[in-house]
C-alpha cells in the first residue's frame, strides 16, 4: 500500500500496520527509512532480508520524546547533546538490560508527526535508510516505489529527499564525544 504524509489517516494507517509486524517506508526528518515496531519480535528480520543486511549490525531506534532514552539507558548524556534533540542526532549509549545487546543507537527525530506515530506505537521504532545494503539510499518516490513497492507492507510518502544526509551518530566514551558517522548534524 502507498499514501502521501499529508493523508488524514497516514498516521492512523502507520501505527496500525507498525502494531501488526509490518515493514513501513516512512519519510523523517533525514531519509526515507524502513521502520518496524521494536516491541515485535521478528520486525527487524524482516527488515534485515529487505535490505540485505548482516544480523550483527543493527538498527538505530526512533523514540517519541528526549527523556524517553533514559527508559533504556542509565549513561549519563551531556545537555549539550541532548539539545540536539529532536533532530537528526543519533546517540548510541549502553543498554539497562544487557539480555539482547550492550548498546543501542537512539534518535529523537525533529519531524513531529513522525514523533506521534512513535507515541502512539507505544515503543521505539526500527529506522534504517532505504536501499539495498551497500548502495546509494534511494531519495526519490519513484525510485523507492519501483525498488521496494512489493516488499514493504506500506510506503509513505512526502515528496524527494534529494541532499538530504542521514543523521550523525556519536557514541560518548569516558565523557568524550566520539562521532561515528558525520550526518546532517555539525558536534562541535
Amino acid at each position: 500500500m502507498i499514501c502521501r504524509r499529508s493523508d488524514k489517516k497516514s498516521i492512523k494507517l502507520c501505527v496500525d500496520s507498525l502494531l501488526k509486524g509490518e515493514v513501513v517506508i516512512l519519510p523523517t526528518d533525514t531519509v526515507y527509512g524502513f521502520s518496524a515496531a521494536v516491541k515485535i519480535p521478528g520486525t527487524d528480520a524482516k527488515i534485515r532480508k529487505i535490505k540485505g543486511r548482516e544480523e550483527t549490525k543493527p538498527f538505530i531506534q526512533l523514540i517519541a520524546r528526549p527523556k524517553d532514552v533514559f527508559l533504556y539507558t542509565d549513561d549519563k548524556i551531556p545537555r549539550k547533546i541532548l539539545n540536539y534533540w529532536p533532530g537528526p542526532l543519533t546517540v548510541i549509549v549502553n543498554n539497562k538490560d544487557k539480555s539482547q545487546q550492550l548498546t543501542t543507537a537512539f534518535r529523537c527525530p525533529g519531524d513531529r508527526w513522525l514523533r506521534k506515530i512513535i507515541r502512539k506505537c507505544g515503543c521505539p521504532v526500527y529506522s534504517t535508510s532505504v536501499n539495498r545494503s551497500g548502495q546509494k539510499i534511494l531519495d526519490t518516490e519513484n525510485a523507492i516505489i519501483e525498488e521496494f513497492s512489493n516488499e514493504a507492507d506500506l510506503i509513505v510518502l512526502d515528496g524527494e529527499k534529494k541532499e538530504a544526509l542521514p543523521s550523525t551518530i556519536i557514541k560518548i566514551v569516558d565523557d568524550q564525544i566520539e562521532v561515528i558517522r558525520k550526518g546532517a548534524v555539525e558536534i562541535d
